[in-house]
């Protein structure tokens, strides 16, 4: 049976027994979620029906989810089952049939549907845990005999294998799995499931939610019994298509295939080649379906991820002795593959092109310098006879030179060397611990979380959201509790927007016969919310007659930042291409922010046709309406979706006439006049391969426009030249100053240039100075930290320089560090901190001065290690 028809037969299996089929979740999980960095298991979607924070659209569900998981990626390519990315299919009850159900329905379809045999079924069942103070599960042990299960293929494991837990406090309960017994051949004829054989084949997870466990170790019994299933495709496919790997089967075998055309070699042939070739496949289907997800490289949370399996299947192309690109070809033979099950993968063939190209050309130059070193170390503890290399080598190939930890671990276990884990540990604690040593902000919520979900569930009713249409109502005080002198209430209708989807909550008032209240905050809870209000006069309490109205102004300047960045995103798509997408954002009634994966600076050209093009769309007056349609309709329609937000089977789609759609829930204008001027006020990086746009509308551009206006006034001015001759007045005095810095500095300057550029380091691709100096006045300060930067290219230079009882400190860095995400700004000031002084400066350039000029080593010390790990990642 190929994979296709195992995913169909499984879904349509429990669709005909009364269970709602589900579409995929993305790889990417919700904003809310902030429990993983990505899907790693099927019922993780289902998390807030589960948790009881929503109600489930149907009491049964099932689903084929997209999941991806990293625990076991040493084991990649080694076994014949582990993956990275794979897809899960799963039937879930919420509150409907237990164990009884999932057992009859597990082996069922196991022998009905996918022929299995039930005398090769093996079962394992909780076997109890006496911390636990739970006994085996007897109710699932009778089930499993009830459907002709016999005794001695009924095994019981501990908690550690047929127990699951959500964490370490919430719901939970024991588990079943189902194993096949591949025969004695695989194993030793006393082998059982839970042994380390491969001879069992576990295939089938039954979860059987029914207990609460407390921080105290003890158990409740939840009120809600529910069932969570997972049950792996590729596991099913190898089995029913009776081949010894995952990789023998119709997902895997195209991609294998591809790399052994480009290598020459076949799986099987030897040992290395063999698991260099099941990890291009794997991690190849892996980083696609992440890219199509908006996942893009970084250093950082998911992104890191995604590069370190990019970058471990171009280390692993090396060993196969590929020559030339790799991961562009084999994403473009996953798509062939995948993609009538996965449209978005064709959908998303251009970005997963570009950035898998992009990733593999600049890991080729650290590559090739770090295997080099790391060649070097490896030949030198040979030669010492020892079996290690230090944390501080493996420090220095990862910080200086930007080679993965974890590929010096795998390619020094290939030649029987180690690393000290635990060292290089601390160092990379260390250098984050020196990193941020320049200060810290905690940030406070509003109201603790856990006590508005609290309230919001024991209030008994949920909140209606009416705020598209009204903006002003009558409604009631449903329920109230003081917090901190104010008050969390909840209205049974709502006019007002709860913050999400990167629109800031509405404010406004609320107010009854008795009193008078400041909205403060507005709290999304799924479908629900709760407000935050501050009490200005007199008294509010439960049960009160209430007229609830936002503020509209400043819901109208929100609006018309919201509207403006749908086209801000629709014009960098036309602009730089189909890659560019939603990374992030903030939309409030002072601006918009817009975060977007982009591998690059815009030129100015592109900034001003950007702007241009917004612009044209404002004026030009399209009209915006909002309309509810079913989410395969509006993928149809070409709608964009939000990474990381969760959509259900009816979904809001915001289209702007013949410009974009997209999938949103937030507030807009009704056509795209009513933003009335746009500008944009700054293009930055957010982080690696993200960039980030700021702007304005309406009323606030108009003042942006205005203090625009007004420093040309006063360049002019200056210059004692009329407005219109401004900018060809700077650009001579540019010319001018740039002509007095190129001519011959004196010896002295030029010797200590010459010598700091030789001590330069490089980090990560950035060329690293961070030095004492002396150098007499800071205007000459800054004149050395220029040239040097300007001979060095891509750099970072700080300086600092005392006398006369002062230290001078100045940071110098050039648009790739900034890429890299370093700020002068941030690193000068963390260095004045240390020899009693303070400064600062832009982005590029920043000065700063203190008085304690004996500190200056330490200050350099602590700015280099700063700067070294910002570029470690």
């Amino acid at each position: 049976m190929r994979a296709d028809d195992i995913r169909e037969t499984y879904l349509s299996f429990f669709e005909a027994r009364d269970h709602r089929r589900m579409p995929s979740a993305s790889l990417v999980p919700p904003a809310e979620d902030q429990t993983v960095l990505l899907t790693t298991a099927g019922m993780q979607p289902f998390k807030p029906f589960f948790q009881g924070d929503e109600s489930p659209p149907h009491p049964r569900l099932t689903s084929c989810q997209k999941v991806f998981r990293t625990p076991d990626i040493e084991e990649v390519g080694i076994t014949a089952r582990h993956l990275t990315f794979f897809e899960m299919l799963g039937n879930f009850s919420f509150g409907d049939y237990f164990k009884q159900g999932a057992v009859e329905f597990a082996l069922e379809l196991s022998r009905e549907g996918f022929g299995l045999d039930i005398d090769d079924i093996w079962i394992t069942v909780f076997g109890g845990d006496r911390e636990l103070g739970i006994g085996p599960d007897e109710e699932a042990i009778a089930c499993w005999r009830a459907v002709g299960i016999p005794d001695e293929r009924i095994v019981q494991l501990g908690r550690e294998d047929n127990f699951w837990q959500a964490g370490p406090i919430g719901p939970c309960g024991p588990c079943s799995e189902l194993y096949l017994d591949r025969g004695p051949e695989f194993g030793g004829p006393d082998d059982r499931p839970g042994d380390d054989t491969e001879r069992f084949l576990e295939f089938w997870n039954l979860v059987f939610m029914q207990l609460e466990l407390h921080e105290d170790g003890s158990t409740t019994p939840l009120p809600d019994q529910n069932i969570d299933t997972g049950l792996g495709l590729d596991r099913m496919a190898a089995i029913l298509q009776d081949v010894p790997s995952v990789y023998e089967t119709e997902h895997f075998r195209p991609l294998v295939g591809l790399g052994e055309e480009l290598s020459g070699k076949a799986m099987g042939e030897e040992p290395a080649g063999t698991r260099a070739l099941r990890i291009l496949a794997d991690h190849g289907r892996g980083m696609t379906f992440l890219l199509a997800d908006g996942v893009v490289p970084s250093n950082e949370d998911r992104g890191y991820v995604l590069r370190r399996i990019m970058r471990r299947a171009i280390q692993q192309a090396r060993v196969l002795d590929i020559e030339g690109p790799v991961l562009p070809k084999l994403c473009d033979r996953v798509i062939e593959v995948m993609g009538h099950a996965y449209p978005d993968l064709g959908a998303s063939r251009e970005a997963i092109a570009k950035w898998s190209g992009a990733e593999e050309e600049s890991f080729g130059r650290t590559l090739t310098q770090g295997e080099r070193l790391l060649r070097e170390k490896v030949a030198s503890a040979k030669e010492a006879e020892t079996s290690w290399i230090s944390a501080d080598d493996a420090f220095k190939l990862h910080d200086t030179y930007g080679f993965p930890f974890e590929l010096t671990r795998e390619m020094l276990a290939e030649e029987g060397l180690a690393v000290d884990d635990q060292g290089f540990a601390e160092l990379m604690e260390q250098a984050r611990r020196t990193a941020r040593a320049g200060g810290r902000r905690e940030h406070a919520g509003e109201a603790d979380h856990d006590r508005v979900v609290s309230f919001a569930r024991s209030a008994g009713f949920p909140s209606r959201f009416v705020g598209y249409s009204e903006t002003e109502l009558e409604t009631t005080i449903g329920a109230v509790e003081g917090d901190d002198g104010r008050l969390l209430a909840k209205l049974p209708e709502s006019p007002f927007y709860p913050e999400g989807g990167g629109q800031v909550s509405d404010s406004g008032t609320v107010e009854t016969a008795t009193g008078r209240a400041e909205v403060a905050a507005v709290f999304r809870l799924g479908d629900d919310q709760a407000v935050l209000l501050e009490v200005t006069d007199g008294e509010i309490g439960t049960g009160q007659s209430a007229k609830a109205s936002i503020d509209r102004s400043r819901r109208l300047a929100t609006e018309a930042n919201h509207t403006a960045t749908h086209l801000l995103h629709a014009a960098l798509r036309e602009r730089l291409g189909t890659h560019v997408r939603q990374a992030g954002s903030y939309v409030g009634p002072d601006k918009l922010r817009f975060d977007f994966t982009h591998g690059e600076r815009l030129s100015a050209e592109e900034v001003a046709d950007v702007e241009s093009r917004v612009s044209g769309w404002v004026a030009g007056g399209h009209g915006v309406q909002a309309v509810l349609t079913s989410k395969d309709e509006a993928e149809r329609l070409g709608a964009m979706a939000l990474f990381g937000e969760k959509y259900g089977e009816v979904v809001r789609m915001v289209e702007i006439e013949d410009i974009s759609r997209e999938l949103c829930g937030g507030t807009h204008v009704l056509g795209t006049a009513e933003v009335g001027l746009f500008h944009l006020t700054a293009e930055t990086s957010s982080a690696s391969n993200v960039r980030r746009i700021e702007a304005v509308t309406g009323a606030a551009g108009m003042d942006a426009f205005r203090e625009r206006t007004e420093e040309l006034r006063q360049i002019a001015s200056i210059l004692k030249v009329p407005e219109r001759d401004a900018v060809e007045a700077v650009r001579k005095l540019s010319e001018r100053a740039r002509e007095l810095s190129r001519q011959t500095p004196k010896r002295d300057d030029r010797e200590l240039a010459e010598s700091l550029i030789a001590g330069a380091a490089e980090f990560g691709g950035v060329r690293v100075v961070a030095e004492v100096v002396d150098v007499p006045e800071p205007k000459a300060l800054l004149a050395l930290s220029d040239r040097v930067k300007q001979t060095l290219g891509d750099s970072a230079v700080v300086l600092g320089a005392g006398g006369e009882g002062k230290a001078n400190l100045v940071a110098n860095f050039s648009p790739m560090a900034l890429e890299r995400g370093l700020k002068a700004g941030d690193v000068v000031r963390a260095a004045a901190q240390i020899v009693g002084g303070g400064g600062g400066g832009r982005d590029d350039m920043a000065q700063a001065g203190g008085r304690d000029p004996e500190k200056l080593p330490d200050a350099l010390a602590s700015a280099r290690a700063a700067i070294e790990a910002a570029l470690a990642g």
